[in-house]
């Protein structure tokens, strides 16, 4: 157990999630049918993806909390919703890339305030992230259903056998699983773990830091179709309560808040984690109103675990997949 802890910062997420699903089957039985998993996975979707979209930019270093990812995640479902599906972006072989490219573009606009115009990071990202909520309520002040049988449907229950959540999960996957085949994975790390030495090296600090704001991004934009899929409507009041989850599941992942050392697949455990203390919450009966109680409490104990960790391995890499 300490060594899997040590070798592996997602252990903790892993080892808790475990623990948690087996209380939520026992605690409702039906829990664990498979018949439950493609709706389970499109309520699950969400929250994984925007905590995967906060990480990049963690990464880099810097302090790079991203504040505005749970908003543009909700900004993105409001433009499906009240502007692409009412004007004629109904196919998503025309929607999806516009969608990718404007989540893309929010992010290297923060990375750019960042980066260029040297503002801190949780200040830049918070400008953004009220900037979004304010957009989200100017367009979708008054909750819209998506038209019948529009594209994102099967997203939220199946793609032929395969369940269409686990889809926008493994998209910001699959690119994160390219990225660690190039070189910008190694200096994403490298300028999250030291700057100094980073740019001593030859690494653009700067195109870095840039590209992994864009990257979260884009991940966000994909959250906002897993959204879309999930609810079948605008849900622009729910932009504030993701940033939270998100960086709950980010911390309680391994991934450290510093920068240097984490990734994506500990974010998505950490979030994993999250979703199944909400289920079994409200599986035991427990009031929605202690929702935030447990979101804070499992980040404090995802920061101090990830401390803990730091101090017992003190001379491993500090890449991790």
């Amino acid at each position: 157990m300490r060594e899997l802890l040590r070798s592996r910062p997602f252990g903790f997420a892993l080892l808790l999630s475990l623990a948690l699903l087996v209380a939520n089957i026992i605690a409702e039985p039906s829990f664990g049918k498979p018949g439950n998993w493609p709706q389970e996975l499109a309520s699950f979707a969400p929250l994984a993806i925007v905590a995967m979209a906060s990480t990049p930019s963690i990464l880099s270093g810097g302090g790079g909390l991203d504040l505005s990812a749970g908003p543009l995640v909700v900004f993105c479902n409001v433009l499906l919703v009240h502007k692409f599906f009412p004007h004629g972006l109904e196919s998503g072989w025309a929607a999806v890339p516009l969608i990718l490219l404007i989540g893309a573009g929010i992010g290297a606009v923060n990375g750019v305030l960042v980066t260029t115009l040297r503002y801190q990071p949780v200040i830049a990202t918070l400008c953004t992230f009220f900037i979004l909520i304010g957009l989200n309520l100017k367009f979708g002040a008054s909750p819209r259903p998506t038209p019948p049988g529009n594209w994102t449907t099967h997203l939220g229950d199946k793609v032929w056998f395969f369940p269409g959540a686990l889809i926008t999960i493994l998209v910001p996957a699959a690119v994160w699983l390219v990225l660690s085949r190039t070189s910008y994975h190694r200096q994403l790390f490298a300028v999250g773990g030291n700057q100094s030495t980073a740019f001593s090296a030859g690494v653009d600090v700067t195109a870095t830091r840039i590209v992994a704001y864009s990257l979260g991004g884009l991940f966000a934009a994909v959250g906002g179709i897993a959204l879309t899929a999930l609810v079948q409507s605008s849900q622009a009041a729910s932009a504030a309560q993701y940033t939270l989850i998100a960086l709950a599941g980010v911390a309680l992942g391994g991934t450290v808040l510093g920068g240097g050392r984490g990734g994506l697949l500990g974010s998505a455990l950490g979030a994993f984690a999250i979703y199944l203390m909400q289920t079994l919450l409200s599986a035991v009966n427990v009031p929605p109103t202690w929702n935030s109680v447990v979101y804070g409490g499992m980040l404090v104990a995802g920061v101090v675990v990830g401390a803990r960790l730091m101090t017992l391995r003190p001379g491993l890499r500090r890449e991790t997949a």
